[in-house]
């Protein structure tokens, strides 16, 4: 059931993630057999290299990077762009399979680590919010109210009190439940969801696959990528699984298997692979070891000739379990001791950096970079580990090399 609710969390990735891919210049039939070929082999990864209940798919944000400021700001091709994403991988997999993997995890501060985990609880949140079109952007104020008059956020709004109720009663299966029951309502009242769905092109797609170009590896662009992609998929991996991991002791080998997966993604075709925050809907669900990410990577796999029916999952499906595994995740909260500044204001910068950017990369990025500072400007420094500064250094050559290329 874990395996399950975590795929359905998930699927929206088939829909989302070749329409990015494909603005990138990435056939759209391709793109989708990328990123099913992607989430398989990174799932069936985790599950037999660290047995950890984490889902690996292309990571939301990253794609977005890899086609809007690798591809179209940056000037590369998508087959550059490919590169840098294979080439970022295996520096992601030299760092994870050293000491320096581990020694950045037991670095990390307790306040920051909580910090982490409800800033993504926020995040998930705010991704649930949105796709039950309970609030909208606007131009002035930013985001606004939805309409509850209209019967996408009534739906949901009731599925989000089926849901808590079902959670709330201890019954298995509450959340794979609660989506059943959203999207049957959805069917219920005609208002069906208008997808476009990609059709898996394999001829499309052996165009796509090894197809990497190293004419590129002397350019600034070229490097300015790989530093970026290599810092985005470092340092959001190692914040998703210090936060959502429930077994720490699993993190060596699930980080070591969230590398392998990201540099094998470039050779697949699509932007990197990341750690899942949705992989929280199955551990909700009591899911605890590879079972998880095996029976979703097996999904994944038969979603190949049935296409059209997981592209019939209604989007706003998923919004009750996001908004209550984010709840669920801010509990860290109270872990942070917010009577010491100096590790509550990093921490809470982490918290609301996270959903206000829409990105974990640049919330852990806000956080690490004020801590040390915090810890300096009261005569703490020194009890600062070494690798907190380095991070805060690397986070902020990041934000500059970001900023400079947007």
């Amino acid at each position: 059931m874990a395996g399950l609710t975590s795929f359905i969390t998930v699927a929206y990735i088939l829909i989302v993630n070749p329409m990015i891919l494909k603005d990138a210049g990435i056939p759209l039939g391709a793109g989708l057999v990328a990123t099913i070929a992607s989430s398989v082999f990174g799932c069936l990864w985790m599950a037999f290299r660290a047995n950890a209940p984490i889902i690996l798919i292309p990571g939301m944000g990253v794609n977005a990077f890899f086609s809007y400021t690798v591809v179209q700001s940056l000037g590369l091709s998508w087959q550059e762009g490919l590169t840098a994403v294979t080439l970022s991988g295996i520096l992601f997999w030299i760092i994870a399979t050293t000491t320096y993997g581990n020694k950045l995890a037991e670095a990390v501060p307790s306040s920051l680590k909580h910090g982490i985990t409800a800033g993504i609880g926020l995040f998930l949140t705010f991704i649930g919010l949105q796709k039950a079109q309970w609030i909208h952007p606007d131009p002035v104020t930013f985001i606004r109210l939805g309409n509850f008059a209209e019967p996408i956020p009534l739906i949901t709004l009731i599925g989000l009190m089926v849901t808590l109720f079902l959670y709330s009663r201890g019954i298995t299966g509450s959340f794979f439940l609660g989506l059943l029951f959203t999207a049957l309502s959805t069917y219920g009242v005609g208002a069906i969801p208008d997808t476009h769905v990609a059709t898996p092109q394999l001829k499309e797609y052996s165009q796509v696959f090894f197809s990497l170009d190293w004419g590129v590896v002397i350019t600034l662009p070229f490097w300015v990528a790989v530093f970026s992609l290599t810092m985005i998929v470092v340092f959001e991996n190692l914040g998703l699984l210090q936060g959502i991991l429930p077994q720490q002791e699993k993190f060596p080998k699930a980080y070591r298997a969230t590398a392998v997966s990201s540099f094998v993604s470039g050779l697949l075709g699509t932007s990197p692979t990341i750690a899942s925050a949705e992989s929280t809907s199955g551990i909700a669900e009591g899911g605890r070891t590879g079972m998880v990410p095996l029976v979703t990577g097996m999904l994944f796999l038969c979603t190949l000739p049935v296409m059209p029916l997981v592209g019939k999952i209604p989007d706003h499906a998923v919004a009750p379990v996001l908004i209550i595994i984010g709840a669920l995740m801010v509990q860290s909260v109270e872990h942070i001791s917010f009577s010491d500044f100096s590790e509550g204001f990093p921490a809470f910068f982490i918290l609301a950096g996270i959903p206000l950017t829409s990105s974990i990369a640049d919330g852990l990025a806000f956080g690490f970079i004020t801590y040390p500072l915090c810890k300096v400007a009261i005569g703490k420094g020194k009890q600062v580990p070494s690798p907190v500064y380095l991070i805060g250094g690397l986070f902020l050559v990041y934000l500059i090399v970001a900023s400079m290329i947007h």
